[in-house]
């Protein structure tokens, strides 16, 4: 694949990767209640937690397309912040918490399955993550 194609390809996964984190993020903010199952009961203020990582996860949207001058930082700032709420999924598959279609033991751990995935496409599509053929030697 040519880098131009190439470009393209990560263009689009980066604008896929923002409206997934703002869907999520929106959800956050307007479903609550149904994301307290998330939080680990040994953090204080689930409400306000939620909230929270909802508009920090709408700010990853915005960045993910905006913010070009720092994109490989957005990159690397959103999968530390994936590796940090890890352990609301991990506190969700082991207590066996229902959350939107996350109802059986099977999808909640495959979704823990999959966030070093969402991690590792984070940090290719915004560059932070380039691929060998990327980087330019001297």
């Amino acid at each position: 694949m040519t880098p131009a194609r190439w470009a393209t390809v990560r263009t689009v996964a980066r604008w896929l990767l923002a409206g997934f984190m703002g869907v999520a993020g929106m959800g956050h903010v307007v479903f609550t209640e149904e994301f307290r199952a998330q939080v680990p009961s040994f953090l204080p203020f689930p409400t306000a937690l939620i909230v929270a990582t909802g508009f920090v996860e709408i700010g990853f949207a915005v960045a993910l397309v905006a913010w070009r001058s720092r994109r490989q930082q957005v990159g690397w700032a959103l999968a530390l912040y994936l590796v940090l709420v890890f352990p609301g999924n991990v506190a969700q598959a082991v207590e066996g918490t229902d959350l939107f279609a996350l109802d059986t033991d099977v999808e909640r751990w495959a979704r823990l399955a999959a966030q070093p995935l969402l991690i590792l496409w984070a940090l290719w599509c915004t560059g932070a993550w380039p691929r060998a053929d990327d980087v330019v030697t001297t």
